[in-house]
């Protein structure tokens, strides 16, 4: 028998995101991988015929049991995808179980970074020899090619790679990660000042994506929303923000990549965000950004002046009556190998 655990983190922060699907065409995109992220232990054994090939658990929830990989899906479609893309070897039987502090539909990238943890431990069946790139290239055809969801594809990169990127994407899906080397004692002030509050109901990426896409192919193919660049170039301040170590810069990117998305369209930006961001502009934050795809529900990242007014508007969001849920967050050291991984053999 044997044990693997696997881990990918997620990510926030993402300027420049929307700028890395396919009707963009072309993108680029910043973003802070962060801890916590998606954790996902495998035992392997081998198969016996008439047994379930798969057994999926979320947190402590029941096993589901599968007798094949592939559709029709069940109940736990990411994961069913991820493996698809990738399966065990063909004498072998796996169970899986997925944890994670990041509910699912925060919009971090949390279904991305379970992609990624499940394909890499199923890589390491296989040897362990893809790199962070083939991993998140096969973590995005898992929601893309087998579920046939609308995705950009920095959320992979962020789960395979981690660290804090810059993201070319040169023609999607073609896209290159351009780390940012960022010293220890920036890290630390990141850490300090970054807040990431869930508002407390999930959204739904894929039909976010697909609003946008009508609304941008109403306008005809030749016609770029003017938007779409306003995000491109938010994503390049924040890249130099941060490498140069400048907070108030960072924030203003931050700042100017939400009033982007508004652009792009008023119901990326939902009602619990409109009032998260009134709070934070009130209490003297440098920043702030509605994570992923935005819409109705999801996550916002605020960017403070230090950890004492962090602390204060944690707080202050904790106590707006509302289903809000402040997730403490560390930024996820750069990955070796696309994922941290443990084999208990």
């Amino acid at each position: 028998m044997t044990h693997i655990t696997a881990r990918a983190p997620i990510r926030i922060c993402d300027c420049g995101g929307w700028t890395d699907t396919w009707f963009a065409r072309h993108g680029r995109v910043c973003h802070i991988a962060v801890w916590p992220g998606v954790e996902v232990d495998l035992v392997a054994q081998p198969w016996r015929p008439g047994a379930p090939r798969v057994r999926i658990a979320v947190g402590d929830g029941p096993f589901d049991e599968r007798s094949h990989i592939g559709p029709p899906w069940g109940p736990h479609r990411v994961i069913e995808a991820a493996l698809a893309q990738l399966p065990p070897p063909a004498d072998l039987a796996v169970s899986l179980t997925i944890r994670s502090d990041v509910p699912p539909g925060a919009s971090t990238g949390t279904s991305a970074a379970a992609a990624v943890a499940v394909i890499a431990a199923t890589d390491a069946l296989h040897g362990g020899a893809r790199t962070p790139a083939d991993l998140a290239s096969l973590a995005h055809g898992a929601e893309v090619v087998q579920l046939g969801q609308q995705s950009g594809v920095q959320d992979q990169m962020a789960a395979a790679f981690g660290g804090v990127n810059e993201i070319a994407i040169d023609r999607y899906p073609d896209a290159r990660v351009i780390p940012i080397r960022i010293d220890e004692a920036f890290s630390k002030a990141l850490e300090d000042r970054l807040l990431l509050v869930y508002f407390g109901h999930a959204h739904d990426s894929s039909a976010v994506h697909q609003s946008v896409i009508d609304r941008l192919t109403a306008r005809g193919s030749d016609v770029e929303d003017p938007a779409l660049g306003q995000l491109r170039d938010a994503a390049c301040a924040a890249a130099a923000a941060l490498r140069a170590g400048e907070l108030a810069a960072l924030g203003e990117a931050m700042r100017a990549n939400t009033a982007a998305q508004r652009l792009l369209s008023p119901a990326l930006i939902g009602a619990d965000a409109e009032q998260a961001i009134a709070i934070a502009e009130s209490m003297g934050a440098l920043g702030w950004k509605v994570n992923g795809a935005g819409g109705d529900g999801g996550s916002l990242t605020a960017l403070c002046t230090d950890a004492e007014p962090r602390a204060a508007l944690s707080a202050r969001l904790a106590a707006s009556g509302r289903r809000w849920r402040v997730i403490p967050v560390r930024i996820a050291e750069r990955l070796s190998h696309g994922f941290q991984l443990d084999d208990a053999g």
